[in-house]
Parts: C-alpha cells; structure tokens; sequence
C-alpha cells in the first residue's frame, strides 16, 4: 500500500533521505523495519486515502542516539505528511493531525519526551514542530546507515524536543 503511494520520491520529500530509492528499494526499508522492535511505522489513513506516514523509533536503537544524551522516557518521531489535496486536508488540519499522532507517540505511561530530527534545511517542518511546542536543540549530523540491499545517506539534523508536560499544557481541555 505505502508503495503506491510515490511521496518519497517527490521533490518536497528530500528530507526524508529516500527521493533516490526505487519502489522495491523503499519496501526493503519498510521491510526491514519491521524486523525491528525498536522502530515502527504506521500508514494514517483519512477517509480511506492514505494521509501521512509516522515513524516511531526507541532513540537509543537510532543513529540519532548516537548524537545527543537520551532520556529514559524519550521516543523518535518522523512524520511525512501526504501531498497538498490528498487526504482531505482542510486549513488547520494539519495542526490537528501532528496533536493526534503526538498524542498517539505519548500514550504510553513510559514516553516522557518526544524527539525529532528534521533536515536543517527543512525550515517548514521545523516551523510546524515550534507550532506544536517543540523546543529546537542542536544541529547534528546523523551518520550513514548501510541496511540491507540499502543505504540511507548522512543527514544534517535540527533536533527539537517536546515533553509530555509542555504537550499537556498546550493541549485544548
């Protein structure tokens, strides 16, 4: 299903570090994924249409763990949202979206914080995550990864942070 869905590939979804990858390439990444237990991903579907893609991840099973102190209670989050005019977006549904799946992300009792690490040059994803009360921390450089069949390239990464307690406190009662 992911896979006939090209948003990886598009122009707007360099940062995602796939745009390069073929469809098969992709599912080997996917499917490799799966075979882990410390990273998750999780089609949203809204109104039957594919809406946004989320990524879960235990950061000390990350390269990203590799560059900053990790918290007990802290929890990796990647978002690639779906093309403008797919899945039924409505102005400030986007907003919503990221407050559900934040939501979702803290569920457990355990999660405490949340951590993203977008493109440095993804100044609209690093927006969107100010909006939703993240705090930007360094910039990093995430090494390489050779998976199977796979690499995935170096990425130069904001990293921002948003606690269960300032996610809670912003939320609408």
């Amino acid at each position: 299903m992911l896979t006939r869905t090209p948003w990886t590939a598009e122009p707007r979804a360099v940062f995602w570090g796939m745009n390069g990858l073929t469809p098969e390439e992709v599912r080997e990444v996917y499917a490799h994924l799966d075979t882990l237990s410390s990273h998750h991903a999780y089609l949203v579907v809204k109104d039957g249409r594919p809406a946004a893609l989320l990524q879960t991840y235990e950061p000390d099973a990350d390269r990203v763990g590799d560059v900053y102190d990790v918290r007990p209670g802290d929890i990796g989050m990647h978002l690639l949202l779906a093309p403008a005019g797919t899945g039924g977006a409505r102005p400030g549904w986007t907003a919503a979206l990221c407050g559900v799946m934040l939501a979702f992300v803290l569920a457990g009792p355990d999660r405490a914080r949340v951590v993203v690490d977008p493109d440095v040059r993804n100044e609209k994803a690093i927006a969107r995550f100010r909006r939703q009360g993240f705090v930007t921390g360094p910039s990093v450089v995430l090494p390489a990864l050779d998976l199977p069949d796979v690499s995935v390239p170096e990425k130069r990464a904001r990293l921002a942070f948003l606690t269960r307690e300032a996610f809670e406190a912003a939320r609408p009662s």
